[in-house]
């Protein structure tokens, strides 16, 4: 059995994305991580279905696109229609500026060692 990807003809990712050339939304950047919210269906694009059973952790959009074998602009569509129907969840990882305060985290830490 192959893996789904593993013909990246221009027909091929013609049919996987529907014609489409973009997702449509910015939601998808590499380092997205991506979360399954339900179990594949029956009779589920093979991808789709991939993506499912490789996302029930956290996991990048670039190690999905590497995993399936497929451009990255392919899978941030297939994302796109499994986010649309809610059967994933997105998420950007945590960032410097949205970490606490340094001088609220040496508090906290001053605190805890009082105790």
């Amino acid at each position: 059995m192959s893996r789904p990807g593993r013909d990246d003809s221009p027909d091929r990712l013609y049919t996987l994305t529907g014609g489409r050339s973009r997702s449509g939304s910015d939601a998808f950047d590499l380092v997205t991580l991506v979360v399954t919210e339900s179990e594949p269906a029956p009779g589920m694009q093979s991808e789709h279905a991939a993506i499912l059973r490789m996302c029930r952790f956290p996991t990048a959009v670039v190690e999905i696109a590497a995993e399936l074998g497929l451009p990255v602009t392919v899978v941030r569509i297939l994302l796109a229609d499994l986010h649309d129907t809610g059967r994933i969840s997105a998420r950007h990882p945590l960032s410097a500026h949205r970490l606490p305060d340094p001088d609220i985290l040496e508090q906290v830490l001053v605190g805890l060692r009082n105790l």
